[in-house]
């Protein structure tokens, strides 16, 4: 594994973690340039393809300076780059809790252990539902998380669907999170209390505290 491979990088920032079942705990993001997918919600589109190439050494020597041990590469869409593997077999040599955040697009079998997968399976709202690669599912374990973000209830009735088809509650843990000031979150609950679908609500912490800021 060379630390000399260099991956593009559109940002690296310490926040507060606004998804996923570590919300709330302070985090280093690392977000990579580039992704495959136009998610008709996305408010990272400026990661498509601005970044400065950085090498896996110098990116490492970053993240020990923020002396935190909750490490997160997101995107865009990290795995459209070769060297996120390499980024992350080396991330969970150095650091304790390592996630990473992918489209589920993309192939995740190869993604090391001990990483913390936060795949996001994307609903017909979003416009990208035929990007979803359904063989991943097969390599979720326990510790990863299915997240599904949701703009309608035609939305929420397809994970529903999807959620019971492939039983992802007995896989992993499930996340159903509405879109930002498009679908409301108190219907979200009272559907899935209605339903009493075995999953886990969240909405986007960062969102509430900072708005649409980069880096935050």
């Amino acid at each position: 594994m060379s630390k000399s491979a260099q991956l593009k990088i559109n940002e690296i920032f310490y926040s507060l973690q606004g998804e996923s079942t570590s919300v709330g705990i302070p985090t280093v993001f690392i977000r990579l340039t580039a992704c495959p997918l136009r998610c008709r919600y996305c408010d990272t589109s400026y990661a498509f393809k601005t970044g400065h190439w950085q090498t896996i050494e110098n990116i490492i020597q970053q993240l020990t300076s923020y002396q935190c041990q909750y490490i997160t590469v997101t995107g865009g869409e990290p795995l459209a780059q070769k060297n996120c593997l390499l980024l992350l077999n080396t991330l969970v040599k150095h650091f304790h809790h390592v996630s990473l955040e992918t489209s589920g697009a993309l192939d995740i079998s190869n993604v090391h252990h001990q990483v913390i997968k936060v795949m996001d399976i994307k609903t017909p709202d979003s416009g990208e539902e035929d990007k979803n690669h359904y063989a991943n599912i097969d390599f979720l374990t326990s510790k990863d998380q299915v997240k599904f973000v949701l703009c309608s209830d035609n939305d929420y009735q397809w994970a529903k669907s999807l959620i019971q088809k492939y039983q992802l509650n007995s896989r992993c843990e499930v996340l159903l999170s509405p879109v930002h000031q498009q679908y409301s979150a108190t219907q979200l609950a009272e559907n899935i209390l209605h339903d009493k679908l075995p999953v886990r609500m969240q909405i986007q912490l960062h969102k509430y505290l900072w708005g649409d800021i980069p880096g935050k």
